[in-house]
């Protein structure tokens, strides 16, 4: 999703509505159900909500203090241990010094200066265990004080267990994990929905001429941020392939293709690196490919009208619409034999071969522009001030619906309207304006299981 609001400094244009889902529940799409109740779809930050929890916390923090005082047991264990055995060692020059006390104390005659020196040595010989019994007195202190933290930590864990009912921590953790992989899996699901909504517009660039189009590669990595740019709707063949979005923002850092075949219209599509583009004057599609500067294939695109034939209402040579969403990519034109009427078909993108046609009924000249999302066609019903998102054909029921989803035309005039699945938005050419659109997208799921 791409900011609503557009301050004037270029860098800070494209900040995302939610920028880290690592602060907590994210909501990026929303919608209203029949009944008033507010719907949306939340983003799971990466660290489990638990983990946030001042129960969870508190029990992590007394957690730590258990591992503190267990090894700081274990040090104690190690010292005692070794603390013991130099005092065993010791015990039997303390005998000696005592028998040969009692002797001295006994015959104070006997006690020459040999005698006198021997005793002296002895008693160096214990001079270590001073130490030694003083780290015994500094020991018993901590254990005195690691007893009052077992049993503050005790009494803290019997009050928290009250208060969280019969789950223990690790038991209410393995149901969180749970829960978060439900809930990975249910927004695996949300990945298309019905259109309810588009955004205010927001203005990225304005420059080129009143007709064009601009576009990413949908298929490109999230990391891939290159944008590409065709000005005019007919004869062109000079596309600007811009490095980032800022690049094209301040339009900088380019390198130009120069098609051998000029376009037609203004539906082209960059997908998985290949420019689908309408060749002039015919009814040809082309693919594109932009590292080798090729063509990679050619066709022609099933007795499509062409040359303003059947354009939108706009005119501008806008007879065939390449399109991208979730399911892959599309072609939107119209033949004589289906009278006019907007006329879907699902392309390979390898061999450019139609794989399936539907019949939308709807005529094509009456129509402002359309877009693909998830293998719903929606169509405007004009391309100047005061249009709206007035039709949608399901592909996957092949049935149709009017609709009345408001869409502000900002600058009075959309030459190209595409909606990008990568990014969710909608890329318009808007009388020499690159605008985006937000959309929401409303989502049913289905789930199985008790939470």
């Amino acid at each position: 999703y791409w900011c609503l609001s557009v301050p004037m400094s270029p860098p800070s244009l494209l900040q995302t509505l939610f920028q880290s889902p690592d602060d907590g529940w994210q909501v990026y799409t929303s919608a209203q159900a029949p009944d008033g109740k507010c719907l949306c779809t939340a983003v799971i930050p990466v660290q489990g909500t638990c983990s946030r929890d001042l129960r969870s916390r508190q029990l992590r923090q007394l957690m730590e203090k258990v591992q503190n005082i267990s090894q700081s047991m274990e040090v104690l264990d190690l010292r005692t241990y070794r603390d013991l055995q130099y005092v065993r060692n010791t015990e039997s020059l303390m005998k000696g010094l005592d028998s040969r006390l009692k002797v001295a104390t006994e015959s104070q005659k006997s006690l020459n200066t040999k005698s006198f020196q021997e005793l002296k040595d002895k008693m160096t010989e214990l001079l270590p265990l001073i130490p030694v019994l003083d780290q015994y007195k500094t020991d018993t202190k901590m254990i005195v004080q690691l007893k009052e933290e077992v049993r503050n930590v005790s009494g803290s864990l019997l009050a928290i267990q009250e208060e969280m009912g019969v789950y223990d921590y690790e038991e209410l953790q393995q149901r969180v994990l749970v829960l978060e992989a439900r809930l990975h899996a249910c927004m695996q699901k949300l990945g298309c929905g019905k259109l309810t909504g588009v955004s205010n517009p927001i203005t990225i660039r304005a420059s080129g001429s009143r007709f064009g189009s601009w576009m990413t590669d949908t298929m490109a990595p999230s990391a891939d941020s290159r944008v590409w740019y065709m000005d005019g709707y007919y004869k062109g063949r000079r596309v600007l392939e811009f490095r980032t979005l800022n690049d094209f923002i301040t339009g900088q850092n380019f390198v130009q293709h120069l098609l051998p075949h000029p376009w037609a219209g203004t539906g082209h599509v960059v997908f998985n690196g290949s420019l689908y583009y309408n060749k002039y004057q015919s009814n040809i599609v082309v693919k594109y490919h932009f590292r080798s500067r090729s063509v990679l294939v050619q066709r022609s695109l099933n007795a499509a009208g062409y040359n303003n034939t059947f354009p939108y209402s706009w005119g501008g040579f806008s007879d065939i619409d390449f399109m991208v969403d979730e399911n892959g990519l599309w072609a939107v034109y119209t033949t004589n034999q289906n009278a006019g009427n907007i006329v879907v078909s699902k392309v390979d993108p390898q061999t450019l071969e139609i794989l399936r046609s539907w019949d939308t009924g709807y005529p094509k000249r009456s129509a402002g522009e359309s877009f693909m999302i998830c293998g719903t066609l929606y169509v405007t019903n004009s391309h100047l001030a005061g249009a709206k998102i007035y039709f949608a054909y399901y592909t996957n029921t092949s049935s149709y619906e009017y609709t009345d989803i408001p869409f502000h035309n900002q600058y009075s005039h959309i030459s190209m309207l595409d909606y990008n699945p990568r990014e969710r938005v909608l890329y318009t050419w808007n009388n020499g304006h690159q605008v985006v659109y937000n959309v929401t997208l409303f989502h049913v799921i289905k789930t199985s299981g008790e939470l």
